[in-house]
């Protein structure tokens, strides 16, 4: 087992809202963060006190997306559409209204841009055309949170419906339907080798799925309330969850086992709600945010 020692590096304000939304850069050390105000502000991880605000705009912002080929940044404004900031310009370059419900997250794959939307369909945008191409009615509550599988070959979709969809992407055809949560489902990812898909949401439980036969390896009570997200280190060895507890939590994904908690008590975390947490490859360090209008920034000191 790895010898833990935590410590907050930052603790970084800017938002005057909610912080819903958390990205990472087009390097290691940037990320990206959107929020209730409407702002969406970037920040390099080597001098994060300074935030730089690169959109403010009427409604919240729940989701945002990184093109890297593009050098973009794609933000999804609730109940107006998604719309396209120029990462070297720092300036909007389009902007296109493709729902009038909430944006709950999207995903950059190759040359799309996969819209997850509060009335159930997955919107999927032609980054180049800058337009919509396909319209898949995936539920009829919100579609919540998207995961890719390394490879692209393959993306799952959590919704409010408490199911996990899998899909190809030839032809855009369903492979398997995840039941299992008894609430809507928050947090999905695939481990970087692309052999497990783990999903956590308003249950409170982190369940493990085979990425190849779909079946389920094992369930965790994971939380006390809602798991919001989940991150990987980019070799897989652990994950990090957040939770509506206000708790982060580290793992190991290969033995199902929780490592630490960090929270307010023991190491001065956040006092409300953690909504995302991205687990950055500079430093290893991991960046949270949260309804208390802050973003921490950690160092786990997994020595090994």
């Amino acid at each position: 087992m790895p010898n833990i020692q935590v410590n907050k590096l930052h603790t970084l304000r800017g938002h005057n809202h909610s912080v819903f939304a958390l990205c990472g850069g087009l390097t290691p050390h940037n990320f990206y963060t959107g929020s209730g105000d409407g702002m969406v502000v970037e920040w390099d991880l080597r001098e994060p006190k300074d935030g730089l605000l690169l959109a403010k705009l009427p409604r919240s912002v729940y989701a945002l997306a990184v093109d890297p080929k593009r050098n973009l940044l794609f933000i999804g404004h609730n109940f107006e559409g998604v719309h396209a900031i120029d990462l070297g310009s720092k300036k909007e370059v389009w902007s296109l209204k493709i729902t009038s419900n909430a944006i709950y997250d999207m995903q950059v794959v190759e040359d799309l841009l996969l819209v997850a939307t509060g009335d159930g369909v997955l919107v999927v945008l032609d980054i180049e055309e800058q337009s919509p191409v396909k319209h898949l009615k995936i539920s009829d509550q919100h579609l919540r949170v998207l995961a890719v599988a390394p490879g692209g070959a393959q993306f799952s979709v959590g919704a409010s419906d408490n199911q996990v969809k899998v899909f190809s992407f030839n032809g855009w055809k369903p492979v398997a339907k995840l039941e299992g949560h008894s609430n809507s489902v928050f947090a999905l990812k695939y481990s970087p080798d692309g052999k497990t898909l783990v999903s956590g949401g308003r249950d409170a439980q982190l369940k493990f799925w085979d990425a190849s036969d779909f079946n389920e390896k094992t369930s965790i009570a994971a939380h006390m309330y809602a798991i919001n997200y989940l991150s990987f280190r980019d070799d897989g060895r652990y994950f990090v969850t957040c939770s509506m507890d206000k708790s982060i939590k580290l793992w190991d994904p290969a033995e199902y086992k929780l490592l630490k908690v960090i929270d307010k008590a023991r190491h001065a975390g956040h006092g409300t709600s953690i909504n995302k947490v991205h687990w950055s490859s500079y430093k290893d360090q991991v960046v949270a945010v949260s309804d208390d209008h802050t973003i921490s920034i950690w160092d786990l000191g997994l020595d090994e």
